[in-house]
């Protein structure tokens, strides 16, 4: 009998007073690579490549000679998303290039700090440098033609009398930096890397993205599987699904198997509500009148409300709370009347 815990124990419940700004960051991960399966379930070698079409979007995942990046290379881009958006937060200036301290990446993930594990680092980094990206997915509020490292450039620091890596220099894509610029990225559960299979923390983020907060969201398995990217026969693909509907430990979400190969997500009510945090947001007496510039014609009272209403809905999936509360609402109303014009 396997007495073995789903979940990998938390090695970090009380990190280090000097790591806190850099490891107690919230997580975050990008909306596409939750969507879309840009990553390998498996830690062997895996040089396929891949296309994924879902009506009139599509996905190529080409790897290079070291293989495709996998779910657990994708560790460091959430370390990355994650610490970029902490910094908007508070107002600090991103870049697309970051430094990162190879043992916070390693804490913040809840992995081992042993020297095989910076070496790791080192191999993830080469993945997701080589692994090349085509899609047409939208980012940023266009849909253009895309190709893309999923790391643009990348650099490793040793220390020069052990050779253990000390940093991690990245430039990340383009794609990927413009996906945090537009605040599409969704918090992800403290214990995502306490889940110790790939096709667990694919089938956590799916869920996330397009559950989210709602009561339940039904899909197919044959599409589950797609969306995870799994190139089990769909008899196995079901066992494993199965198997986790019985250990019942995914973060936020129980999986129900239901009858005609369907597959019910149901929302746990772990992940933390957004209570009155809009009712928080003032509004400047200018925004009202700049709102009635750009939406003539429309209550902009009527207006207030219906962007409240959004901005809680995305603000329960993650999105931070806007620095310019009168920008964000002067944006909303300029949109909300090019694609509605004039009240009739």
């Amino acid at each position: 009998m396997n007495d073995q815990s789903p979940l990998l124990p938390d090695r970090y419940p009380q990190k280090e007073l000097f790591l806190c700004d850099v490891t107690d960051a919230v997580l975050k991960g990008d909306m596409a690579s939750m969507e879309h399966p840009f990553f390998s379930l498996t830690t062997q070698k895996d040089t396929a490549v891949r296309r994924y079409e879902n009506g009139d979007k599509w996905v190529e995942v080409i790897p290079s000679v070291r293989g495709l990046a996998t779910v657990f290379d994708k560790d460091i881009l959430i370390f990355a998303t994650s610490q970029l958006m902490a910094a908007k937060k508070e107002g600090r200036e991103v870049s697309q290039e970051l430094v990162m301290s190879a043992r916070d990446v390693l804490v913040f993930s809840n992995r081992h700090t042993g020297g095989h594990n910076y070496a790791l680092l080192e191999d993830a980094l080469e993945r997701l440098r080589g692994t090349q990206v085509s899609t047409n997915v939208l980012t940023g509020g266009e849909r253009e033609w895309n190709t893309f490292g999923l790391v643009e450039r990348a650099t490793v620091i040793r220390d020069d009398k052990s050779g253990r890596v000390k940093e991690l220099r990245i430039k990340l894509s383009d794609y990927l930096f413009r996906q945090i610029m537009s605040n599409e990225v969704l918090a992800l559960a403290p214990d995502y890397f306490r889940l110790r299979k790939a096709i667990e923390r694919r089938v956590y983020e799916i869920g996330r993205k397009h559950c989210g907060a709602q009561a339940e969201w039904l899909i197919g398995l044959g599409l589950l599987q797609s969306k995870c990217g799994s190139r089990d026969s769909l008899k196995k693909f079901r066992s494993t699904m199965r198997e986790i509907e019985e250990k019942d430990h995914l973060p936020d979400y129980h999986i129900i198997m239901e009858p005609a190969d369907k597959v019910r997500f149901v929302n746990r009510n772990t992940m933390k509500k957004v209570e009155d945090a809009t009712g928080k947001i003032n509004l400047s007496s200018d925004a009202f009148h700049d709102a009635r510039q750009v939406a003539p014609g429309w209550d902009v009272y009527f207006l207030e409300q219906k962007w409240r209403g959004w901005m809680a809905k995305r603000m329960e999936e993650g999105m931070e709370t806007p620095r310019n509360p009168d920008a964000a609402f002067f944006g909303f109303c300029r949109k909300w009347y090019e694609r509605n014009g004039a009240p009739v």
